[in-house]
């Protein structure tokens, strides 16, 4: 290791966690969290799936190096905190991150943790044969080795410059996992050093987790357990949270006007609407006829409405945003003047013009419409912008079927790119370019679902990872944006605003504004009840 030109401090470090272990605040041990979920997730593997239904009920078995603090509501560099590592120190030329790691912590079988689980973890997610998939194998394109150099030693090695890494192993996708659990276990009998531990696991019933009388965090967790409960019908979700059967809704089911009903029905709820770092997407299977003709892509994009979509979606609220979420909730997106030049975002009507012609010279017209299926999630979310989306298309001639898929079934058709068009929720799990752009657009990466890839916008990726100079970055950030929605890349239509609601007997939560990805350890939560 070079010398180190940045190091935590360590009495800051210190006070985070007397902080997060001792609140100033009364706590109460004992009781069980409630909460309501949408669907089955296709299994418990955190590395191995990419949706926020896996994440959130699975986040709390884990713990990573280090961690977006979890009572800072955004996301950032700023925000991250040691959990597994105590401290980290850079290398003086950026390529090597090494982190000093905490003794005594233990698995949930017993077994000690120690640095050769953190290599475990990340040859796990470099190997392409050791996961049965890896949606975010692209996060980790740049990382050329894990070296242990003792027991609670261990440094990440780097083939370039990357500063934003930190804020990739913060995300709740980023758990350490255990050498000794074989990874086809961890989907169904997940083994963790955090705050709760699996105990129940049933398809189409719910996720019981309880209380890790051995958690490394003295006195913590407060809760004796956690309950996700399985219910497919949003509004019956609503009306039970309503009721007091459950003690927080899903953090992604309360749209802006089921917010309204909530707090007629529910006035003492607590309630915080914001962006969710999740966009509504056209996804467009360009390796498939006759979407391999770039006239109707083209033509498709320049159907879409965005802002009917946040009249019918959002009541008007929200913002239109390429690729990268938007200000002021996220730090690198495009900003409305600049959008305004870009095509699609403009008038609409004109560019419906536009499509039209595109779509005649294709070979279609009013009288020989394009017949399709749009597929999506089968779940409210998804749902209803599809069913825009399909009313839009007619306007070009484009005649759409519904096709609904279910959660288990979706997720492999669109990683086999067994689709012809999706409206699918694609969400960044952190706020920063190295997330968003390798992960959705860089060829060959699992969840870039559409196959776009131009290499030439990878050097770009590539080129905006190294650079430190963080205004410079931006200028490079809002470039690679402008040009990924001028190439029909992936159209984004809509930028999801949701509510997380929760009873006012529910202590110390705090709900993340620019991701849902990151916030559910759960490890300081107490119900005063």
């Amino acid at each position: 290791m070079k010398s180190p030109t940045r190091c935590l401090g360590l009495a800051v470090a210190a006070a985070a966690f007397m902080l997060a272990s001792n609140p100033v605040v009364a706590q109460k041990s004992g009781g069980v969290l409630k909460i309501e979920h949408m669907d089955t997730p296709p299994s418990a593997s955190v590395h191995e799936e990419a949706t926020f239904s896996v994440v959130m009920p699975f986040m709390a078995l884990f713990n990573n190096l280090v961690i977006f603090d979890q009572h800072v509501a955004r996301n950032s560099l700023e925000s991250v905190v040691p959990e597994l590592a105590t401290s980290w120190t850079w290398s003086v030329d950026g390529k090597a991150l090494g982190f000093k790691l905490r003794q005594g912590v233990k698995w949930h079988d017993g077994k000690p943790f120690t640095a050769k689980d953190v290599a475990c973890t990340f040859d796990l997610l470099i190997d392409p044969d050791k996961l049965r998939r890896n949606p975010r194998a692209a996060w980790w394109g740049n990382l050329e080795s894990v070296t242990v150099e003792s027991d609670f030693d261990v440094t990440i090695h780097l083939k370039r410059r990357q500063p934003a890494l930190l804020a990739l192993l913060a995300s709740g996708y980023t758990p350490i996992y255990p050498c000794h659990v074989p990874t086809a276990e961890m989907r169904r009998k997940p083994i963790g050093t955090g705050p709760f531990k699996l105990a129940e696991f049933k398809m189409n019933e719910g996720i019981k987790l309880v209380k890790n009388p051995d958690y490394w965090k003295p006195g913590l967790p407060y809760l004796d357990g956690i309950e996700y409960t399985i219910i497919a019908d949003r509004s019956t979700r609503m009306l039970s949270f309503v009721s007091g059967k459950f003690d927080m809704t899903l953090p992604v089911d309360v749209t802006v006007p089921l917010l309204k009903n909530i707090r007629k029905d529910a006035p003492n709820a607590q309630c915080t609407m914001r962006s969710t770092g999740v966009a509504a997407n056209v996804m467009i299977n360009r390796e498939k006829p006759p979407f391999d003709d770039p006239r109707i892509r083209r033509a498709m994009a320049l159907a879409v409405d965005r802002q009917a979509f946040m009249d019918i979606l959002n009541e008007g609220q929200g913002q239109m945003s390429g690729a990268m979420l938007p200000p002021p909730d996220g730090q690198w997106g495009l900003t409305p003047d600049m959008l305004k030049s870009i095509v699609g975002y403009g008038d609409v009507a004109k560019a419906r013009d536009e499509a039209r012609a595109l779509m005649k010279q294709a070979g279609y017209g009013p009288d020989k419409p394009l017949k399709i299926k749009v597929s999506t999630r089968n779940i409210a979310v998804f749902r209803d912008p599809a069913v825009i989306l399909i009313d839009q298309l007619k306007q070009i001639w484009i005649e759409a079927e519904l096709e609904i898929i279910d959660t288990a079934v979706y997720y492999n058709r669109v990683f086999k790119k067994d689709f012809f068009v999706a409206m699918n929720y694609s969400g960044s799990a952190v706020d920063d370019p190295d997330v968003t752009f390798f992960e959705g657009y860089a060829c060959g990466s699992l969840r870039n679902y559409d196959g776009y890839c131009n290499p030439k916008m990878t050097e770009l990726f590539e080129a905006q990872s190294q650079e430190v100079d963080q205004k410079k970055r931006q200028q490079m950030v809002w470039e690679i944006d402008r040009l990924l929605q001028e190439d029909i890349a992936r159209p984004i239509v809509s930028n999801q605003l949701a509510a997380g609601c929760w009873q006012p007997w529910v202590k110390n939560l705090t709900i993340q504004t620019n991701s849902i990805y990151n916030g559910w350890r759960f490890e300081d939560i107490w119900l005063e009840r």
